[in-house]
């Protein structure tokens, strides 16, 4: 397959062929760019690194971090770490930017480099495109070994990240304390084993009172890393062994949040960002950012405190832009990314956390009886292989003319509104393959849009 350049980075596979999958040359060559592009862009000399916990990470952390010094460029090194935290520490060191070891959800066998400008924040679409002109040239210029950059250690940027949500105004440490929850985190065998626990704890969750699945960080992850209802069985099993009060699902990186209730059922991806969102609207006024992959409860929800709910293309980087835009409160995607702007612009799992043990220790509510205060919609997620030199446009442009009489959206690929519901379909930024994400009140209704579309797309790529 080849390298996958975009918003979210640059990811691949490891192991192959130099430029088709992401190979030690291929980790200097986009390093050494951003490096370079990081130079022009600040007079900061110290640049942030850290890792999640996959197999690959050592080896990838080892090649960006050498390359960076070759630039003349200080390196502080996080090591296994998670992505806002990593965000945070780079304003914290007042770098000039970061770089972020993870290919997220995807499988064992993918790595990426995350780009993150001073800010702390994802490089936009058009830095990234310098970015790439810097890696395709020969510009970038290496120091004399005279001037060779330093390794800096961490200094205690874990810590900081938990102080910082934990001092968050929202944030109701005693009310929790007080709740005396019982949590299961399953960790995926990556870094949230090191940091959910610890966040836990200093929340006043007792050490006893949680249980940690799949703690061992090795990447060899136990089970598929994205935190979808058909990976976590083992975490509603254990939930309900324990009588836990809730089950905290992450990824490897640590930026999205999946919840379980008490009762073993699945909280839904879509309803932490809508639940996190009517706790933070019911102390503060103001607007709301999703994705437009994210689920109408959000809007629904928003309306409810007199706010206005705004849609965004896919992507962190999107969302924050238009977060930035509307002057939202709180925004984020539905796939378990919470965005607090007040704290940082960057998807983050400990706030996350943070807020929702708060609202129900506020409320005195359980997590399912929190998620039957919202409204029901249901959403079915799809994948289509997507074929080598595809024109998807094309495909877009020929599904656009015909649903021409529905209510569309082609700000990031094609959104279709429907009465019943609504489907998107849209390149993915992370693998090679088409999405379908359809939604609407019922189970059948969602699969039935989702299905429709998934026929008329295969009808296009066989006519192509």
């Amino acid at each position: 397959m080849a390298l996958i350049k975009s918003i979210s980075g640059i990811r691949g596979t490891i192991g192959g062929r130099a430029g088709e999958h992401l190979t030690p040359p291929d980790i200097v060559r986009f390093t050494a760019a951003f490096g370079q592009w990081l130079k022009e862009q600040s007079d900061a000399t110290r640049v942030v690194v850290g890792r999640d916990g996959r197999i690959s990470g050592p080896l990838v952390s080892e090649l960006a971090i050498q390359t960076l010094l070759s630039l003349g460029l200080d390196v502080v090194d996080l090591g296994l770490s998670t992505t806002p935290t990593v965000e945070m520490a780079v304003v914290d060191q007042r770098a000039a930017g970061g770089i972020i070891i993870t290919a997220s959800h995807n499988p064992r066998d993918w790595n990426a480099l995350k780009l993150l400008n001073g800010a702390g924040e994802f490089i936009s679409g058009e830095d990234g495109a310098s970015v790439l002109a810097l890696a395709d040239g020969s510009e970038v210029v290496f120091a004399s070994v005279d001037r060779l950059g330093s390794r800096l250690p961490d200094s205690g940027s874990m810590q900081h990240h938990i102080k910082q949500v934990c001092n968050y105004p929202l944030v109701q440490a005693g009310r929790i304390t007080e709740r005396r929850f019982r949590v299961v985190v399953d960790a995926v065998n990556s870094t949230g084993a090191i940091f959910i626990p610890a966040l836990l704890q200093a929340l006043g969750v007792l050490a006893t009172d949680i249980i940690v699945l799949n703690g061992e960080v090795n990447g060899q992850f136990a089970h598929n890393p994205e935190p979808l209802p058909e990976h976590l069985q083992q975490l509603s099993a254990e939930v309900l062994r324990s009588n836990a009060d809730l089950g905290i699902a992450v990824d490897p990186d640590v930026d999205r949040l999946v919840l379980v209730c008490e009762d073993g059922s699945m909280f839904g991806e879509e309803y932490t960002l809508v639940a996190v969102a009517d706790y933070v609207l019911s102390h503060r006024s103001g607007d709301t950012v999703s994705n437009l992959s994210s689920s109408r409860a959000l809007g629904d929800v928003t309306a409810r405190y007199g706010g206005r709910y705004h849609a965004a293309a896919v992507g962190e980087v999107n969302v924050v832009r238009r977060m930035k835009e509307v002057g939202a409160v709180i925004g984020g995607e539905g796939n378990g990314g919470i965005i607090v702007p007040d704290l940082h612009y960057g998807r983050d799992t400990l706030i996350g956390i943070a807020l929702i043990l708060s609202h129900l220790a506020s409320t005195g509510k359980s997590l399912a009886q929190l998620r039957r205060t919202y409204p029901d919609y249901y959403i079915s997620k799809n994948r289509i292989e997507m074929p080598a030199g595809l024109d998807l446009s094309s495909v877009f442009d020929c599904l656009s003319e015909c649903y021409a009489h529905a209510p569309q959206n082609r700000e990031d690929g094609l959104r279709i509104e429907f009465e019943e519901g609504w489907v998107h379909l849209r390149t993915s930024n992370t693998e090679p393959i088409i999405r379908v994400i359809a939604e609407a009140r019922s189970e059948t209704a969602a699969r039935h849009i989702a299905d429709r579309f998934i026929d008329d797309i295969r009808d296009q790529l066989n006519s192509a």
